[in-house]
């Protein structure tokens, strides 16, 4: 089983060279990705009145989603494995593919991230607000915490096959392209119940720089339920006893 190969790592890890450079890599990605996700949603209310719950909208902030993310995944891959997420961060932990001493440096570099593109976002609009995720009218927690499960799973499953299977060989580019476009799908497809997260650091800034935290927990256990489900399916069926990248590295 997979949850054999978790490791906690060297205590030394977290102030490793390589550590620390992986972690500011996950940092500065993060802050590409918030900043133009984030960003894109703020120039539309500017340009539409607060017009962002249209159709229009949701198509913006799913290829804004979509091409940030293909961007911040490709930066960051040959430093820090480009995880851009918690979620993604937390499947290959259970996955053995990272240990937990340099996933915990990721998740404060990402979430530092997301929140200073937050605040960057609000300076340089002149104070505008980045909008917090929240759920839709008639969506309840329990709704909105299947979407982020199912969301994440897909989400963290397409990780596992594209860059963290490496039976088949390097696929090069189509990993962040494909990982790009499963964000920006499921957009689509739950943007308009509960905002579709499937990334606790992308729910985690806004919400500390408009300190609004109403059902913020669901942003949170949803992803991670979804991407520890993904990693233990796919490296359990698919990877299985196949040979493993060192856990000291997070290199997908």
């Amino acid at each position: 089983m997979a949850v054999t190969r978790i490791a906690i790592g060297a205590p030394g890890e977290a102030s490793h060279p390589d550590t620390l450079r992986a972690a500011l890599a996950e940092f500065i990605s993060v802050l590409i990705f918030v900043f133009a996700g984030e960003g894109s949603g703020m120039a539309f209310n500017k340009l539409t009145d607060d017009g962002s719950t249209t159709p229009a909208g949701l198509v913006a902030a799913s290829l804004a989603h979509a091409f940030g993310l293909f961007v911040a995944v490709s930066v960051g891959a040959n430093i820090s494995g480009g995880h851009v997420n918690p979620a993604v961060t937390f499947g290959a932990f259970v996955g053995g593919h990272i240990t937990l001493m340099r996933g915990i440096l990721y998740w404060i570099a990402q979430c530092l991230g997301s929140v200073v593109a937050c605040l960057l976002l609000k300076f340089a609009t002149g104070g505008l607000e980045t909008s917090p995720f929240s759920l839709s009218t008639d969506v309840s927690v329990w709704n909105a915490l299947v979407f982020e499960i199912v969301m994440t799973f897909g989400l963290v499953y397409t990780v596992y096959a594209t860059a963290v299977d490496l039976k088949k060989g390097n696929i090069g580019i189509i990993a962040p392209i494909a990982i790009g476009f499963i964000v920006g799908a499921n957009i689509l497809a739950g943007g308009a119940f509960d905002g579709a997260s499937m990334n606790p650091a992308v729910s985690f800034g806004p919400a500390v720089v408009s300190w609004s935290w109403s059902s913020h927990w669901v942003y949170w256990l949803g992803p991670l339920i979804g991407a520890g489900i993904a990693g233990l399916v796919y490296d359990n069926i698919f990877i299985g006893q196949h040979s493993h990248e060192p856990l000291a590295t997070s290199d997908f």
